[in-house]
């Protein structure tokens, strides 16, 4: 019988056992990678509650939308923990009431109101202007003000569509105008509210602003995508340049506010489900706890999705968020930066 030996070329041998050292080089480094990223975002104490929040006093932060809903717990709480808080919203009469309730409750309360349309590009520069003129600096910037799903499409002064010009573009301009008053803080946060919604959203660079065909839902889920993105994307610019400033993102869970009232409206099919359930999901103040934890924990990270982590994020205690995939695209997220300077004007330079 005739043996046959294979005869291995050297150097195959040799690429062959290079292309694997390097293949387990970098499984080790992807694993290293996972375990630093892993550690950097430690899952918070799952009960945080206001108790925990440490003492704001000197500190200044800016809520949008903080006359109602999340943006008035969160105005409240910080007030009640010693900071300077000013609401930023449309109505001025809205806006007076929820100072009074406050002052009510905390007597010694630093808050002042400034009217901003987050929905008119020029109403969210003059803000910044004024903001500029009168304030030493920005400590904190949480960026709450939104809108849900209105049947019909609508359009902002600017011409975007509603919910993308309040939800998103009204705030990438707001924080573009308000950059240099956060870098004069030491360790400023800025905290954008994004939601579940995210998770079924995509962003549709080709009819980013649904003349093409207008879901009010999917509408909904692309700016809430949007600005989760955002958040993460304000993280790598900052490092990057050394702006000195921690953008984290939250989102509230399910919360009982008026968005739904206001949005689709409370007969709709979609009020009408909301409101068989509404007893099993957060307060108001209960979904502001994300928020404030991202804005004043010592233990909050850079770059973090903070959110209720029970039934499908929905309710419960607190932790990291489910970041979905597409928010996980940097490139994505670089192209929506671009788009977005180019729409509103702002410039982060």
């Amino acid at each position: 019988m005739t043996s046959t030996t294979l005869q291995m070329d050297p150097i195959s041998t040799a690429s062959t056992a290079w292309r694997r050292g390097l293949a387990t080089i970098g499984l080790a480094l992807s694993c290293m990678l996972e375990a630093g990223l892993a550690s950097a975002q430690s899952q918070p104490k799952p009960d945080w509650s206001l108790a925990d929040m440490p003492s704001q006093s000197g500190r200044i932060f800016l809520v949008t939308g903080g006359t109602s809903g999340m943006g008035y717990e969160d105005a409240k709480a910080l007030a009640a923990a010693g900071a300077q808080v000013v609401i930023a919203a449309r109505n001025p009469q809205r806006g007076e009431e929820a100072i009074a309730r406050i002052k009510q409750e905390v007597a010694d309360a630093q808050v002042q109101f400034e009217a901003v349309d987050l929905a008119n590009l020029a109403s969210v520069q003059a803000l910044g202007e004024r903001l500029n003129a009168t304030l030493p600096r920005l400590d904190g910037l949480i960026n709450n003000a939104a809108i849900m799903s209105p049947p019909q499409r609508d359009t902002s002064a600017d011409g975007f569509e509603s919910q993308l010009a309040i939800n998103y573009l009204g705030h990438f301009a707001l924080t573009s105008h308000l950059l240099p008053l956060l870098r004069k803080s030491d360790g400023a946060r800025v905290v954008t509210l994004s939601s579940i919604a995210a998770k079924r959203g995509a962003i549709n660079f080709d009819d980013l602003q649904s003349e093409q065909a207008y879901n009010p839902f999917g509408a909904y889920a692309q700016s809430k995508l949007a600005t989760l993105m955002f958040a993460f994307e304000l993280q790598r610019r900052s490092e990057a340049q050394g702006w000195g400033i921690q953008s984290i993102a939250a989102h509230p869970g399910v919360a009982v506010t008026s968005l739904i009232e206001r949005g689709p409206g409370l007969d709709s099919e979609f009020g009408r489900n909301w409101a068989k359930d509404r007893e099993r999901y957060h307060s108001a103040a209960q979904g502001a706890l994300p928020t404030l934890y991202a804005a004043t924990a010592t233990e909050a990270q850079p770059g973090a999705y903070y959110g209720p982590i029970g039934e499908e994020e929905k309710r419960g205690p607190l932790g990291l968020a489910s970041v979905p995939a597409a928010a996980q695209d940097a490139a994505a997220a670089a192209r929506l930066w671009t788009v977005s300077e180019q729409l509103t004007g702002a410039s982060y330079r």
